[in-house]
């Protein structure tokens, strides 16, 4: 589902923001980084999964895995609802799902179409400074806020 969409008005309190280093070994990071701002959640390892399909994708495909690169992930919190943002430093082509056959054995190519079945909703848009892009994602769960202790 490819919308444009600005995080809700009752997350709380500031964005937490992080930028890692435009390399493979920063995933893992970036997957640490939303766990521990998730908490308890439900939904906290879908939210990390999608997080290493996205942060994967830009540093696979986009300038922020060439030398010096960077991509910067955002997660936005409230109860029973996150967004997670990566913003990567661009490329040419635009994030799209590959619709693969579930039998088909590649490895690669995957990973849009779990942002795309796992997602509440999700999108991808122009970065606001004109440096890249954003690949979103949100996650919905019921109950109250898992993530306060």
């Amino acid at each position: 589902m490819h919308e444009r969409s600005l995080p809700r008005p009752d997350a709380r309190g500031v964005p937490v923001r992080r930028r890692f280093p435009g390399l493979a070994n920063q995933i893992r990071h970036a997957r640490r980084f939303v766990e521990r701002q998730l908490g308890v959640s439900p939904e906290v390892t879908t939210a990390t999964l999608l997080t290493s399909e996205i942060a994967t994708n830009a540093v696979t495909h986009s300038a922020s895995g060439a030398p010096g690169g960077k991509f910067e992930v955002t997660v936005y919190v409230t109860d029973g609802w996150t967004r997670v943002e990566v913003r990567d430093l661009g490329s040419p082509e635009l994030p799209q799902p590959q619709h693969r056959d579930p039998y088909d054995a590649s490895e690669h190519g995957r990973g849009l179409d779990l942002v795309e079945a796992l997602a509440a909703k999700w999108g991808t848009e122009p970065r606001p400074d004109g440096l890249g892009r954003m690949v979103w994602f949100e996650l919905t769960w019921d109950g109250d806020d898992p993530a306060e202790p």
